[in-house]
């Protein structure tokens, strides 16, 4: 055990962990030049385009050093927000992390919120300054701020560039000397903490493990804890660039499992694994955090006769990502389908995008929403995460909604935008301060629903590029909201209501039926494009009817002729629109979003 280092690498988006974790590949010959690529670990083609880590990888590196060889186990990490689950997983897995920081832009808020995650597990960190060769970096400045965050000395700090490798030889023997062996008891009964899984079709559920206690062999009969299902281990190995069988995985250790399980619902990312009978642990591994989804919208098929081949899909999908979670609905316009739940809108668009490109499934999305609290006059309380579930306003006690806790690090040349932003999305501020002369720290209270729409997009517009931005969720407050509903041709589209604040209903009304005046192609009939809440209609479009122009053959003679015509044509459109039925294009469903664009 005392070989065996596990550690991860937090950082901010783009702040160059693929490429550091490249470079540590190349020094320790994990890789053959021949196999080698840029972001190696980032295998899929949606991280590779978007140029941002989706999901963690772990990967086995040995060093040798002073005639004695080393397992380095690298439990790579996202760095957007929305992904901090993940990062959540890995950071429980490890006993170090690499805190790396990049020179051109400096610390920045989801730097701080991982960090502050890996302390709170106890993690040793080991400060990595980045990108020093590019002509923008402020090395004694970036400096100076990590040494205030980690009350460490600049000697402390690895002055590193990951694109030419510079400076990074030296941080393998940091990981040796500074990062400490894992603790366990190789006798003790076997605890290992499953912290991420995948399925392969041929092989089914392939879960990833960290082994706490004991060991484990191959042939040996296990049990999960939280489902209490019994299985035998088929294969054990570890995780190289492709999966290495070995015969067994000692204490301290990361590896891979294999049972043959085929049903998704039967590993739960976050349980332990123990041996079955005299040799079973007492409890599971306490401090592992569970996913609690932020955002809703529903997913239905685009061809209703594919509902059952979406749910077999989603169960798939869910293995390789354990933050996402479904249930079943139904739609009067949509029809079957299912109500998700993700950790941000980032992470609605990829899993929109990974189910059509690695299961050719073509899905539409509804409007995405928050989960509210609605206490009714009977004491009962209500979750609802879709307005079509809220009940009638007579029996509503009072709503609750949940709050965020906002960090916002930007440069002090952007400050009043930024808090004006803030401001118009309902945000109380709660502290301020400045971290350098020219950077500043806000602290903001916000209500979640506020921050779904664009706000994200609108604070790198406003901020050019230099703002960042973390949250974390601190809990429910009352507040006055109401369902909008938007009606097509004087029916309700469930798809598109939404839960609104008071204060902001009548404007996001207006705006919806202008954005969707424009998307709606236009029928033989007129279309009224109307926003309501409940009876009361507070905006009107109208997507004008194409008219064949019936007066064309009519020259000269009396009046009469021609409005004969036309009343003619009236009732035809009339009779039309009666039995005419509207159909929205899926680019109406996501207009909602660029609403502020």
């Amino acid at each position: 055990m005392k070989h065996i280092r596990n550690f991860c690498i937090i950082a901010h988006i783009d702040h160059g962990k693929s490429t550091l974790a490249d470079r540590l590949l190349e020094l320790t010959s994990t890789l053959s030049a021949r196999d080698m690529e840029n972001q190696v670990l980032d295998d899929m083609d949606l991280e590779k385009e978007k140029g941002i880590t989706i999901k963690s990888h772990a990967i086995q590196m040995n060093y040798s050093r002073d005639g004695e060889t080393y397992r380095l186990n690298l439990i790579d990490t996202p760095g957007h927000v929305d992904f901090s689950y993940e990062v959540s997983r890995s950071i429980a897995s490890c006993e170090g992390a690499l805190l790396v920081v990049d020179a051109t832009q400096g610390v920045q808020a989801q730097t701080i919120s991982n960090l502050y995650l890996a302390i709170d597990h106890g993690l040793e960190i080991i400060p990595v300054l980045n990108k020093i060769d590019m002509d923008s970096a402020q090395v004694e400045v970036v400096s100076d701020q990590v040494c205030d965050l980690l009350g460490c000395d600049p000697e402390d700090i690895f002055k590193v560039s990951a694109r030419t490798g510079e400076g990074v030889a030296p941080i393998l023997d940091a990981i040796v000397d500074r990062i400490p062996a894992p603790q366990g008891d190789p006798d003790a009964p076997l605890q290992a903490l499953i912290f991420d899984s995948v399925f392969n079709p041929f092989r089914g559920v392939i879960a990833y493990f960290k082994i706490m206690n004991g060991s484990i062999k191959k042939g040996d009969p296990i049990k999960f804890f939280a489902t209490g299902m019994d299985y035998e281990t088929e294969e054990v190995g570890v995780l190289k660039m492709k999966l290495v069988p070995t015969q067994e995985i000692g204490c301290g250790d990361v590896g891979y499992i294999i049972t043959g399980i085929k049903s998704a619902t039967e590993v739960k990312v976050g349980d332990t694994i123990t041996h079955l009978g005299s040799g079973a642990c007492d409890s599971a591994i306490a401090g592992f955090e569970e996913v609690k989804p932020m955002v809703f919208a529903g997913m239905y098929p685009v061809d209703a006769s594919k509902f059952e081949e979406l749910r077999a899909v989603l169960e798939k999908f869910q293995l390789n990502d354990a933050s996402f979670v479904y249930e079943p609905e139904s739609s009067l316009a949509l029809g079957s389908g299912f109500r998700c739940g993700f950790l941000g809108l980032l992470h609605l668009e990829i899993v929109q995008e990974r189910l059509f490109r690695e299961f050719n499934m073509d899905v539409i999305t509804t409007v995405p929403n928050v989960s509210y609290k609605v206490y009714t006059t009977q004491d009962e309380v209500l979750d609802v995460h879709n307005p079509s579930g809220m009940p009638a306003p007579t029996l509503i006690d009072h709503i609750e909604e949940p709050f965020i806790r906002a960090q916002i690090i930007s440069k002090s040349d952007f400050f009043g935008a930024i808090m004006k932003l803030c401001l118009d999305r309902r945000g109380t501020l709660v502290s301020q301060h400045f971290i350098t002369a020219d950077r500043v720290e806000l602290n903001y209270d916000m209500p979640l629903s506020e921050i779904v729409f664009g706000f994200y997009d609108t604070l790198k517009t406003i901020s050019k590029g230099y703002a960042s931005f973390d949250y974390h969720v601190t809990g429910y407050r009352p507040a006055k909201l109401v369902r909008l509903d938007i009606l097509l041709n004087g029916e309700p589209a469930d798809a598109l209501s939404t839960l609104i604040h008071e204060d902001n209903a009548y404007t996001f009304g207006r705006r919806m039926c202008e954005k969707l005046k424009e998307l709606i192609p236009r029928q033989q009939f007129d279309i009224p494009v109307q926003a309501a809440i409940g009876a009361k209609i507070i905006a009107r479009e109208t997507v004008k009817q194409v008219r064949k122009d019936v007066t064309a053959k009519c020259y000269g003679g009396d009046i009469t002729r021609k409005r004969k015509l036309l009343e003619k044509q009236k009732e035809g459109k009339k009779r039309m629109r009666q039995i005419g039925t509207v159909q929205v294009p899926q680019s109406a469903f996501m207009a909602v979003l660029k609403l502020d664009s």
